[in-house]
């Protein structure tokens, strides 16, 4: 089955009453965790960013104390899943300015392991890489943003 175009999904949609349209919503949350996620976000916290900012940052912060430090392989594998869940979550806002500010924490938690980060080649590449993509996405905000976001990379360095 080949899926629809969003142009052809976004005429139909316009076509039906809004009693469809919720069945339609309820019934995409049915199928996929990340929908529910986000019909969630869209519904309850998109008008509340902060809020989201810091639920998230908390989540990051349990996922981060709950890694397992005896190797650095297990480490790798946690962090690497805790990032992509950032990222997801990144998604879901679309803000710019709450992607820098979740990576920023991401990294400082990171820098916070112990054992340290910089002892392994593979972490210390996906640190520089976050790094790197907060630096660039910088480049797209405010001035005012900017000076603060780089305060505290600064810190990190």
């Amino acid at each position: 089955m080949k899926p629809a175009t969003v142009k052809q999904l976004k005429d139909e949609l316009k076509s039906r009453d809004n009693q469809q349209l919720v069945e339609l919503c309820l019934s995409l949350t049915k199928f996929k965790k990340e929908n529910k996620e986000l019909l969630t976000y869209l519904l309850f916290e998109a008008e509340d960013e902060r809020g989201y900012i810091d639920g998230v940052k908390e989540e990051i912060k349990e996922e981060f104390s709950l890694i397992n430090v005896s190797s650095y392989y297990f480490m790798k594998k946690s962090i690497r899943k805790i990032l992509r869940n950032v990222k997801k979550h990144i998604r879901y806002s679309k803000k710019k300015e709450t992607e820098i500010e979740l990576l920023i924490y991401f990294c400082h938690e990171m820098r916070e392991l112990n054992p340290s980060i910089d002892y392994n080649v593979t972490l210390a590449n996906l640190f520089s890489r976050q790094l790197d993509m907060i630096n660039k996405k910088m480049l797209l905000v405010h001035e005012d943003l900017r000076y603060d976001f780089e305060l505290e990379l600064e810190s990190l360095v």
